[in-house]
């Protein structure tokens, strides 16, 4: 099992993948924002457990169990984008898809995809649904700024 800093490399390494011929460290630094160190580390992990193949100075390339485990994490990130959407969360949706995907459990990851495919095909409980939402935010029902001291 892989921490979430290696699932978040792995997750970007794939995504590049998917749009460019090759990939390179300094690639996946750039779309991180982190240093090439940091990717270089990342790197060897990744590639000692067999998720990717890497020769130093040289592109990165994903192995079966690479791309797979990549084609997940991106579908797991895509799914959680879609729920905030929505539930009508007025979040960063990248940054809150982000820091929620490593600390839910697939049985829930399930739940959520059921519940965004369930809202995607019944469109009048999407109305009703946001037409509540609405309402409670209009009433000023429910938490409204968090805990304050």
């Amino acid at each position: 099992m892989l921490s979430p800093s290696l699932e978040d490399y792995l997750e970007e390494i794939y995504r590049f993948s998917l749009n460019n011929d090759v990939v390179r460290v300094s690639d996946i630094a750039a779309c991180l924002d982190v240093t090439m160190p940091s990717v270089n580390n990342a790197i060897r992990k990744l590639s000692s457990e067999n998720y990717l193949v890497y020769k130093k100075y040289r592109e990165l390339v994903l192995t079966d169990k690479g791309r797979k485990l990549g084609q997940f994490l991106v579908e797991r990130n895509s799914i959680l984008q879609k729920f905030l959407r929505v539930i009508n969360s007025s979040c960063d949706i990248k940054a809150e898809a982000e820091a929620m995907e490593h600390y839910l459990s697939m049985p829930t990851i399930w739940a959520i995809e059921s519940l965004v495919d369930f809202f995607e095909h019944n469109s009048e409980c999407t109305k009703q649904y946001l037409k509540h939402f609405r309402q409670r935010k209009e009433q000023g029902m429910g938490l409204v700024d968090g805990y304050q001291d």
